[in-house]
């Protein structure tokens, strides 16, 4: 059998070919592009192919699966697969012979290949970020004009900011000035509608989601973008390895006798990240109801001892527990099923 290393990157990428005894059939250098990297392989059909996880491995592996090819997109961290790479020296002519090696004796670890709905979910939640920070830096600028001529704003949500500011009795010159901002935010907002509207839908027509939306807070967008971040429940095998993926657990750096443990890793999809962040905010200032007590009075102990937002981070960690808990157990939000969590969870 003919196995392929791919070492890809985003313009230009190194194809090596070999069999099962090593030998190298070809080594060769091609622009990033379905074309020209299909064309590299066209001698070779039906051949194995490694590629490392990156930004362009998912559309060349379905572009290569299309062509008949057997895809493998490998973990980048798992080290044995470049085990005969010598660290002093690395190019990408080494890397490509490392993995094509590492594909012929099947030293790789399969990396998770989201699925085809979950990337859509991702590509409209990505699309959503991109225009609700453009909203935030619009509302940035305008606030900033607005005070530099000392006005000042009532309180209200980003979706109100257009209405509120065309409250204010403002200068002829300086409305005329903000209104090409305000013209654009508007278009912005009408947009924002559209995929909340987009994802609420979505969201409708996924039990999981739905499921997940019976925890306190937790609305569709959060519910949506967890369940898209880690696509596949039994891939993990516990809660903190959930926690551990979307980097809210704390950076370690021990040696012997000594530990030190930092700050949050801040791995991993940094949207689900801040979206867990952001419920467990609304979460601590909601007034105590049944249903959330325990972790509003586990978390009032955090705070009091280490501050406000270390208890935010540790009960975002705790609400990624509880959600990949329910969807695993096919369960609802019970608050009689809040046990009593690590001591880790403490530490922000």
């Amino acid at each position: 059998m003919t196995h392929v290393g791919i070492d890809l990157h985003k313009m230009e990428s190194q194809i090596c070919v070999i069999v099962e005894t090593g030998e190298v059939l070809a080594e060769t250098r091609v622009t990033t592009r379905r074309d020209t990297i299909e064309l590299a392989l066209a001698a070779w059909p039906g051949a194995q192919v490694l590629l490392e996880a990156c930004g362009e491995s998912e559309w060349v592996a379905r572009h290569l699966e299309q062509r008949g090819y057997q895809v493998v997109v490998a973990d980048p961290n798992y080290t044995p697969m470049y085990g005969h790479r010598h660290r002093a020296y690395k190019t990408d002519r080494r890397d490509a012979r490392a993995l094509a090696s590492a594909s012929v004796q099947g030293l790789f670890r399969r990396a998770h290949r989201t699925s085809e709905a979950r990337r859509q979910v991702r590509a409209e939640l990505v699309t959503r970020d991109a225009l609700v920070r453009t909203r935030t830096r619009y509302i940035s600028v305008i606030r900033a004009r607005l005070r530099g001529e000392g006005y000042r704003l009532r309180s209200g949500d980003a979706s109100t900011f257009v209405t509120r500011v065309e409250e204010l009795a403002l200068e002829p010159e300086l409305r005329t000035q903000l209104q090409p901002l305000l013209r654009v935010m508007t278009l912005v907002n009408d947009e924002i509608e559209a995929a909340d509207r987009r994802l609420v839908r979505t969201a409708k027509t996924d039990p999981i989601v739905q499921r997940l939306q019976s925890a306190p807070q937790v609305g569709p967008i959060t519910a949506l973008a967890f369940v898209a971040a880690l696509d596949d429940v039994r891939r993990f095998r516990n809660a903190h390895q959930v926690e551990s993926y979307l980097g809210l657990v704390p950076r370690e750096r021990s040696s012997g006798e000594h530990q030190l443990r930092g700050r949050i890793a801040k791995t991993g999809d940094k949207r689900v990240r801040w979206l867990l962040v952001e419920t467990a905010w609304r979460l601590m200032m909601r007034r105590s109801k049944t249903s959330v007590v325990p972790l509003q009075a586990w978390t009032t102990k955090i705070s009091t001892r280490r501050g406000r937002t270390i208890a935010a981070v540790a009960l975002a960690r705790r609400l990624a527990g509880i959600l990949y808990a329910m969807w695993r157990d096919d369960r609802d939000f019970d608050q009689q099923r809040i046990g009593r969590p690590r001591k880790l969870a403490e530490v922000a």
